[in-house]
C-alpha cells in the first residue's frame, strides 16, 4: 500500500541547511538563520493539514516514508520511517529526524539524510525567495 502528499513551498534568502541531524519544512514565511534546518518556507501545508489516510499508514510500525525534494531542476531523496508514536499535529511545521525523537512537528524519524547532507547545488537554489519547491511525500508499507 502507498499513498503520495505533494507539498508546495518556496526557497529563503537565510535558507542555510546546515543541521546536522534534521530537516525542517514550515508554513512561516519569515526565516532567521537560526533556522539552519529549515529548507523551504511559506508551505502550503504542515504536519496538521496531511490527508488522514496518509497519516494512518505513516503510523503503522513498517511504514517506510521516502520525501523528495526539487527545485530548480534538482532534485534530492530523503528516506525516513514512520511510527506508532508519531503526533502529525503541528499547524505549521514538519520535521524529519535522523534520530528517533519525537513530537507534533516530527513527520518521520530514522532518517538518512539532514539537511547538512543535502546537495549544495540544491542549497544555493533554494536561498532563492522565488524558488518554488515542490516536496513530495510517499509512504509504503
Amino acid at each position: 500500500m502507498e499513498i503520495t502528499e505533494a507539498i508546495l513551498a518556496f526557497g529563503h534568502k537565510n535558507i542555510l541547511a546546515t543541521h546536522k541531524t534534521t530537516l525542517a519544512i514550515t508554513k512561516e514565511t519569515q526565516l532567521s538563520k537560526r533556522g539552519d534546518c529549515i529548507i523551504a518556507v511559506a508551505a502550503d501545508k504542515a504536519l496538521a493539514d496531511l490527508n488522514p489516510k496518509f497519516k494512518k499508514i505513516l503510523c503503522r510500525k513498517n511504514a517506510k516514508i521516502t520525501i523528495s525534494i526539487e527545485g530548480g531542476g534538482i532534485l534530492e531523496m530523503v528516506n525516513a520511517l514512520g511510527r506508532p508514536k508519531l503526533i502529525l499535529t503541528h499547524p505549521k511545521d514538519m520535521v524529519v529526524r535522523k534520530s528517533d525523537y519525537v513530537c507534533s512537528r516530527t513527520l518521520a524519524i530514522g532518517a538518512d539524510k539532514a539537511a547538512y547532507d543535502l546537495s549544495r547545488n540544491l542549497v544555493e537554489k533554494l536561498k532563492n525567495p522565488k524558488q518554488k519547491v515542490k516536496i513530495t511525500l510517499t509512504v509504503r508499507v
